[in-house]
Parts: C-alpha cells; structure tokens; sequence
C-alpha cells in the first residue's frame, strides 16, 4: 500500500485513479478501504469524480456511513445525483442520519418529490426526520433554507451545575459548538453564554446573572446573502436564526456561508459574462444554448444598430474617409470603461461599500473619466494626425469623441448596476453584453453626431 504524508497537501494522479479502478474491478474490499480510508472524505470525492458511477457506487456502498455521509456532501451535484439514483431509499436515508439536518436536507432537496418522503420515512431517528422535514419547507435563498437545527441551548432559569449537564448532552449531537444561546421558558432567543463566565461562575449561580444580553441574530426569511453580509461584517463563525417572535429555530455556520459567497460569485461571474442561468462546462449543448444565445441575440441586434447608424452616416464616411479608421477604437472604449465602471460598483454593492448618494457618485465617475478622457485623446490625437495623416480638424473630432464617449460610458456603467440594485435586480446583469452593447451603439451614436457638429456634413 502507498504510503501517504499527512503534511502534504492532497493531489489526485492517473496512477491512484488506477490503481482505486484496479481494485474496484478485482473487488478488493479490505485495500479499497485501506487505501480511502488513509484519505480526507473531500480528497475521496475528488477520486470517486473521476470513476465512473458504477465504481463509485461500489466503494460508497463499501464506506461506513459516516465516511460515506461526508463524501456525499462533497461530491459535484450531477455526481452525487447519479450515485443516489442507484441507492435505496433505506441506503440513503441510513447516509442521511450521519449528517446533519442542513446537509441532510441539501441532499434529500435533491430527490425527487416521491423519493424524499420515501427517505425521510425510513430514518429511524424520527426526531432528526422531523427537524429534516422542518428545514425542506424554506426556500434555498432564505436563512431557513440554510440552518442547521443542531446547537447547544441552555434556559436562563438554569443554575450553572444543571447547565453544564445540559451542555454536555447537547453537545454529543453537535458537530462543532461555535457558541451557547440562552433562552426563556418560551424558547425565546435572549443572549449567549461565554465559556469563560461559566467557568468562573459560582455552581449555586443562576444563568440568568451569568449570560451576555447582546447576541446577533437573523429572522429565519432573511435573504442569505444578507446573512452573509452580517456574518462577514462582525466576523461570526456561526450565528442564530429566530422566527418573528424571536423563538430560537437553528443556526448557520461559517461553512454554509462560503457556500453562499462562492455560489453567488459564480453566479455573478456567469450573469457578467453574458451567460442568464447557472451551468457548467460539462453541461449539454442544449442547455449551455439557452444559457448563451439571450445574451447573443441582444449583442446581435446591438450590432445591427450601431450598423444602422453607421448606415445613416455614410455621406460623412465619403467625405471624410479617415473617420472610418477609429470606428472600433471607439466602439473598444467604450466597452471597456463601461465594464470597469459597472464591474467596480457591482462589486462595491455586493460588499455593501457602494453607500452615499447616487448624483455624488456619479460626478465622481465624471471627473474620472474626463481625466482618462484626456489623456487617451491626446495620444490619440497625436497618432492619428502623424500616423495617420488626419487634418487638424478630424484629428480634434477624434479627441473630443473620445473624451465625451469616456466620461459617457463611465457614467451608464456606474448608474445602470445602482439602478437595477435599488429596483432588487442582481446588478451583476449590467455587466458583460448589456454594458458593451449599449455602449457601443451609444459611442458610436456620439462619435459621428460630434463629428457632424465639428466638421459641418
């Protein structure tokens, strides 16, 4: 067997694929889970990726269920919902106890509606069944959707001897005890419990003289990225989630969150690269089509208008042909700012530091763009008249374009993403297409009706 160092981080090879194939085929079992065991269950699923289904079947099957449990979690979606396709629903509700109620429900999510109730009823903690029942009510975007029912709760009528007995019980359910909430007899949310001040307590001390007022929390429909702003601002590794009545329901931990972040980032990254729904490379034809051709057919038809102006303007290309020339020079900057404007206030309102009012912000970008207007127009303005041999009156119309078409695209790309935000669109969509298209027809629109004013066609 392959030795492996634990201070060497994890990376997969053609020859361990092999050899996990070579020992699936010959039905190994005892070094199959030699060799997996050794592994981290993430570094496991990195592995079964890469097999086909049908082996990565045999060794899920093979695994103890807390093992299994956890590389089901880490498996790519379309994976994990392929290997739970060839399961029972016995095998899976036998997984589904291993993990805690937000993994477990993420993964029943992912059933079939028929299937879930078939799982659900062959899980024979019927507790942990009814708190999984519980979460699959909310939504994905809400923090409902996002909570876990295991925590360490403790009532604030309590003395500290009870209390720690509590704790203990409690906590044998709890993966990882980031804090203790105190509550009333109505299981209403009042503060946390610092471990320092437990520990130091008289035994006779009531909780009540012990715990900490202030607790941050959020209301179980709060949107999760919202969560994730409050978690991230105040550095929370978990943080509780209440009902409108302040009665404790769950919490959310600082992993579920990275799950929110990274998925909306991908989403973001998706929307600003011109692509409308969620896919990924290995997706089909079909559905990479749809996710594509929207924002295609809008460039198309932003083509054919900035054509069509082109068209309206073609007396003026007779006359003065050299204006031709710096046609995609102006379309390219315009684009070009306008995706850096956009991609910084999209970002700005997606960390929550895009605040002040929109007319301050907005003269900003002004400014901005009037200095990066002149600059560019007057290396501009000098390449075109000494390289290209423009008179002085085209080369000023290419500067002054240049410089109105700057300050114009800075402002549509910060202006449309504010806009969209404050109307609950994802600004990300102002990214990409929308903000080069647009810009082009309008630089273009710009561009010739400057000209026509400077040099009097």
């Amino acid at each position: 067997m392959e030795e492996i160092d634990d201070n060497i981080q994890f990376k997969i090879s053609d020859e361990l694929i092999e050899n996990v194939e070579r020992l699936i085929a010959s039905k190994d079992d005892q070094n199959i889970l030699e060799l997996l065991n050794a592994y981290h269950h993430a570094d496991i699923a990195e592995i079964l990726e890469e097999t086909d289904v049908e082996h990565a079947t045999y060794v899920i099957k093979l695994l103890d269920s807390e093992k299994t449990a956890e590389v089901l979690m880490e498996l790519d979606e379309d994976t994990r919902e392929k290997i739970l396709a060839t399961l029972s629903a016995k095998e899976i509700a036998e997984e589904i106890e291993e993990l805690d109620t937000d993994d477990a429900a993420d993964i029943i999510s992912e059933l079939p509606q028929d299937r879930q109730q078939h799982v659900i009823s062959q899980i024979e903690d019927h507790e942990h069944a009814q708190d999984i029942k519980d979460l699959l009510r909310y939504d994905d975007n809400v923090a409902g959707g996002l909570m876990a029912k295991e925590l360490v709760k403790v009532n604030e009528n309590w003395k500290v001897t009870e209390c720690v007995k509590e704790m203990r019980a409690q906590a044998e359910n709890v993966t990882r005890v980031h804090s203790i909430y105190v509550v009333d007899n109505n299981e209403k949310l009042i503060g946390r419990l610092s471990l320092k001040d437990l520990l130091i307590a008289s035994p006779r001390d009531h909780i009540s003289n012990v715990y900490i007022p202030k607790v941050d929390y959020v209301y179980v429909d709060e949107d999760v990225e919202e969560v994730a702003n409050i978690m991230q601002k105040y550095d929370l590794e978990a943080i509780p989630v209440v009902d409108k009545n302040k009665t404790l329901l769950g919490r959310i931990t600082i992993d579920d969150i990275v799950d929110v972040i990274r998925e909306e980032a991908e989403k973001d990254y998706q929307l600003a690269a011109g692509i409308t729904r969620d896919v990924e490379a290995d997706d089909s034809i079909w559905k990479l089509t749809k996710a594509r051709l929207p924002w295609l057919l809008i460039g198309m038809f932003g083509g054919l208008g900035a054509a069509s102006i082109i068209n309206g303007f073609s007396f003026a290309m007779t006359t003065y042909p050299k204006l031709l020339i710096f046609i995609p020079l102006v379309q390219a900057t315009a684009g070009n700012v306008g995706v850096q404007s956009s991609a910084i206030v999209v970002q700005g309102l997606a960390n929550n530091t895009v605040k002040g009012e929109i007319l301050k912000r907005l003269l900003k970008e002004f400014m901005l763009g009037l200095v990066n207007g002149i600059a560019i127009a007057i290396i501009v303005l000098l390449i075109s008249h000494f390289l290209f041999k423009t008179t002085y009156l085209v080369s000023i119309t290419i500067g002054i374009a240049i410089i109105t078409v700057i300050i114009m695209a800075a402002l549509i790309g910060t202006f449309i993403p504010i806009f969209l935000d404050k109307r609950g669109i994802d600004p990300a969509v102002a990214t990409g297409p929308f903000i080069t298209t647009s810009n082009d027809v309008f630089g273009i629109l710009i561009y010739f009706s400057i000209a026509k004013l400077i040099l009097g066609f």
